[in-house]
């Protein structure tokens, strides 16, 4: 197996190290007889990795590969692999020929992990070398789409289902027993749930009791859609093991329960928010997925135009006032000002939240959880922290004259106050505060900018398809023949493939409303103008409405006529 030539002659032929650099590393070495001479030399930034890795192939006789088509891994072929293993070991079978398995692997005398895929495959396996990195994505992507949830789901008719008085169990990383034989059916089953949400980049699990089936359905970008449906029979023992998972009472099952899922995924912490009800044919639950390696901390992440990012980064450097962002639930308003705050997070800043619950943690900012049940509330939380000395404040939710009194103060007081409100546009927050009972004086001086805002789904870069709009559906977004022009005179729609699951889209950009507020549009609110009055009055400023920017995003490809126009349907004039 081992070559006639050692390493660092084969770099030296080859012109990618001089023999001094081998030398000097080889001292080093001398110093450090645990280290490699390979990893010196990329340390050292003598050499790259894949350098090194073909050198090693030369050396050794092996092929290597800088990249692998997942669509061509042979799944069965690590049906009995253990995820924590392949890691640890950094070596995957992925091809069957001849008798012979294909392995990956990033150390050539790796020979343990070799007879691991040996006795596993009963094959002898054939060492392909590759980077580290590239076998590390090669067996999340394995495993990660290893199994059918669907096929598992209705399979459960030929298995017994779980009893109730299973007992709870820490998942530290769901991969490592995703396929495990000696597990129940439906602690499997769960398992395969949260990998195909994570796969598909869901927001949302939904678990419902029918009539005759339980349906599990996935939120992916906004829009619901059933992902498959098991025998009734095994609703109990599915609601069951979701409890146990979070820490609900298994046995009361007449009234909600809140709880909370912590685990891994291929390596990523995942936080899973529960939230069972009880409903005619069974209690149903619902669970919101917080990836904290999916959210969005970066402003120009968050797809705002030229005009917003100013608008907002100014907004968010004053010293004192509220910045409010508004929009139903599932429109992104946390995320931004997640995003907000994580700009103007420096030493020099006490920044302070108050949260129900903390969706995301963020390094070097305190952050408060809402707990009804002590009376520990957003005002009282937020009443609290003004006597921590702080620069910056979050409400996570304006819901109460109470809250929304402290919020203003605080504001009138030195501090720059981030807030949300459930409103259909920026123009809707003003109304909204008056009708809580807050003076009109407060309101005006106190809110400096207010923004709308919604998501939309972004078309699958990959699949939409360049057509030619009609008139009809140009006169019902209000986009004009002389924009279209400007464009070249074709839009895109979607169309579906393989990589975005066959929907035409594929994540979620926002489109944005903002109100900057000024000495006319303070008038109007000290007058108790109406919504449609102050949206009126920023328009002829230059406020571009949800709808103008949604137009926007279609102009540029980034979105289509239809979701703009499903998005945007309530705010509409």
């Amino acid at each position: 197996m081992f070559g006639s030539k050692r390493l660092g002659e084969i770099l030296v032929s080859h012109g990618v190290v001089t023999p001094q650099q081998i030398a000097e590393c080889l001292e080093f070495q001398a110093s450090a007889p645990d280290r490699r001479l390979g990893e010196i030399l990329v340390e050292r930034e003598c050499a790259k990795d894949i350098d090194v890795l073909r050198a090693l192939g030369l050396q050794f006789g092996m092929e290597v590969r800088e990249s692998f088509d997942l669509e061509a891994v042979d799944m069965t072929l690590s049906k009995d692999y253990n995820y924590a293993v392949a890691m640890r070991e950094l070596i995957m079978p992925f091809e069957a020929r001849n008798g012979f398995v294909l392995t990956a692997i990033v150390d050539p005398l790796n020979l343990d992990g070799l007879d691991v895929i040996r006795v596993m495959t009963e094959m002898e396996p054939v060492p392909v070398l590759a980077p580290r990195d590239v076998v590390k994505k090669l067996i999340a992507g394995i495993f990660d789409k290893r199994g059918d949830l669907a096929n598992m789901a209705e399979n459960l008719d030929t298995q017994k289902p779980a009893g109730e008085e299973e007992e709870a169990e820490k998942i530290e990383d769901i991969l490592n027993r995703a396929a495990s034989d000696d597990e129940g059916p439906i602690i499997q089953l769960m398992n395969m749930v949260f990998q195909q949400a994570m796969r598909e980049r869901a927001s949302d699990i939904h678990i419902e009791a029918a009539e005759d089936r339980v349906i599990f359905r996935f939120r992916v970008d906004g829009v619901l859609k059933e992902i498959a449906s098991a025998p009734k029979r095994f609703h109990s023992a599915i609601v069951v093991r979701v409890k146990i998972m979070s820490s609900l009472n298994i046995a009361e099952k007449r009234i909600p329960q809140d709880g909370r899922i912590r685990f891994k995924i291929a390596g990523r912490d995942i936080d899973v928010r529960v939230a069972t009800a009880p409903a005619v044919y069974g209690e149903r639950i619902t669970m919101r997925i917080l990836d904290q390696q999916a959210i969005l901390l970066d402003l120009k992440d968050l797809g705002f135009n030229e005009r917003h990012y100013r608008v907002i980064t100014h907004a968010i450097t004053q010293p004192h006032g509220i910045v409010l962002v508004t929009g139903p639930t599932g429109s992104g308003k946390s995320t931004t000002l997640y995003a907000c705050l994580n700009r103007i997070n420096t030493p020099d800043k006490n920044i302070l939240t108050v949260e129900d619950p903390v969706e995301y943690q963020l390094a070097g900012i305190s952050q408060m959880a809402v707990n009804a049940k002590i009376g520990l509330t957003f005002a009282s939380g937020l009443r609290s922290y003004l006597r921590h000395d702080p620069d910056v404040i979050m409400v996570g939710e304006i819901r109460d004259q109470e809250t929304a009194d402290i919020a203003i103060q605080a504001a009138l007081t030195g501090h720059l106050v981030f807030s949300t409100l459930h409103t259909n546009d920026a123009a809707g927050a003003f109304t909204r505060l008056i009708d809580m009972g807050v003076e009109p004086f407060l309101v005006s001086s106190s809110l400096e900018l207010a923004m709308a805002q919604r998501l939309v789904r972004r078309l699958c870069p990959l699949c939409k398809l360049p057509y030619e709009p009609s008139p009809e559906e140009l006169a019902e977004i209000g986009i004009t023949r002389q924009q279209i022009d400007r464009v070249g005179g074709l839009l895109y729609k979607p169309c579906g493939c393989k990589e975005c699951n066959n929907s035409g889209y594929k994540g979620r950009t926002a489109i944005y409303e903002m109100m900057v507020i000024n000495d006319a549009i303070r008038r109007y609110v000290m007058q108790r103008a109406d919504a449609a009055t102050i949206k009126r009055e920023a328009e002829s400023n230059g406020m571009t409405s949800l709808r103008a920017d949604g137009i926007d995003k279609v102009l540029a490809g980034i979105s289509s006529i239809p979701e703009i126009l499903r998005v945007t349907q309530d705010t509409s004039d």
